[in-house]
């Protein structure tokens, strides 16, 4: 069997109300014990993100959920010709953060496209990565002939769960056994570092007639979790060994007191790891590939934080692959850390910037700190 090309011919993206400064945010998230983070103007110096979209408002209600923000990034790709949601072959959705276990993520967004019609839908799990492996099993079932036009999508809503009185009934414990009442810097951490929105690429086995078209060269995906703990996890403990606990092994009572469903990070383990381990991979794959430094017209690599990038930078070249800094093309700082969607808001930018030629390659890196996995793609404009 012949495996056909595939293309991603159209992207789009939904950010949720307006853009939020970083004065703002507390107004969002809220203050802790009644006093400002002390973590927060230091976080955000960092990590060099300077506005996000929440998908609440300042009373913290919600004002669109996950799935409906992919519905909505969805109905844009189509805007201009709607019945082709009935053309469609398959939905495939990644995101770290769906409003619930079950149902999944993915049949969740295809609730609310009733006008679609009744076709596969699958949901990758993950945290950051989960976007990418939604891409490659859409870009996998084109390139097998198993579809035709796919759409897949990466979103993350996380802004309620970072919300202050996700922390009140822990603080409050602290209080109780008059112990220092302030959130720790594993979750604090994260508070100031991730925002909310949904990016979706359609992915067909026929190029565009009506303007460019990213074809997808290759796709590579890596995890080192056989050789790293956990770094990032949620509805879950650390114990001292680096195994995990699971939320469904705490008393209910036990749960709110601890923030067991809050989302915490190492960040120790994620400086000592994240850039060692994938981009060491990333360039071996290159070497396999061969593709030598000058063939990259841009680099989109996935930053959680633009203290990251000088580490990347040097990464790449002690490696003699160094890929100039003005190659490199991220929205960190207008959009934030979106997790799994961050990528496809990247893509989509550029990809409706202008600024992309024929013949131009672009190099994606996305890594995960969960457990270090990463996802890699080469896509050729024509």
């Amino acid at each position: 069997m012949s495996l056909k090309e595939v293309y991603i011919t159209r992207t789009a993206s939904f950010l949720p109300n307006d853009p939020i400064s970083n004065d703002e945010m507390e107004d969002y998230l809220g203050l802790i014990n009644d006093r400002a983070s002390k973590s927060r103007r230091i976080v955000l110096r960092n990590n060099g993100i300077k506005s996000r979209h929440y998908a609440i408002d300042k009373n913290g209600q919600a004002t669109h959920t996950n799935a409906q923000m992919v519905a909505l990034a969805i109905r844009k790709l189509v805007e201009n010709k709607p019945e082709e949601l009935k053309e469609v072959d398959l939905i495939s959705c990644g995101t770290s953060s769906p409003e619930q276990m079950m149902p999944s993520h993915g049949v969740m967004v295809h609730g609310w496209l009733p006008e679609s019609g009744n076709i596969e839908v699958v949901s990758p799990a993950g945290v950051c990565c989960s976007g990418m492996h939604a891409m490659k099993y859409a870009y996998m079932s084109i390139l097998s002939g198993m579809s035709k036009k796919a759409i897949s999508s990466g979103s993350e809503r996380l802004s309620r769960v970072l919300r202050s009185d996700q922390f009140e009934l822990e603080i409050q414990k602290l209080i109780e056994l008059e112990e220092n009442p302030f959130l720790s810097f594993d979750k604090d951490f994260l508070r100031w570092m991730l925002s909310d929105g949904a990016g979706v690429f359609m992915l067909e086995d026929q190029k565009s007639k009506d303007g460019i078209s990213l074809r997808i060269d290759w796709m590579e995906g890596i995890s080192f979790a056989n050789q790293v703990e956990a770094c990032m996890y949620m509805a879950s403990e650390k114990r001292s060994d680096g195994t995990l606990k699971s939320y469904m092994d705490f008393e209910p009572q036990e749960m709110i007191e601890k923030s067991i469903l809050s989302i915490k990070q190492d960040v120790k383990l994620l400086d000592q790891h994240i850039v060692k381990l994938g981009f060491k991979r990333m360039y071996d794959i290159l070497q396999e590939k061969n593709i030598q430094k000058e063939d990259i017209t841009w680099f989109l690599p996935h930053m959680s934080s633009y203290f990251f990038a000088d580490k990347i930078y040097d990464e790449l070249l002690a490696y003699d692959y160094e890929i100039p800094k003005e190659r490199w093309f991220t929205n960190l700082e207008t959009r934030g850390n979106v997790g799994a969607g961050s990528i496809y808001l990247m893509v989509d930018e550029l990809f409706n910037s202008g600024k992309l030629k024929t013949g131009d390659t672009i190099l994606l890196a996305v890594p995960e700190s969960s457990r270090f996995s990463y996802v890699f793609a080469y896509l050729t404009v024509c």
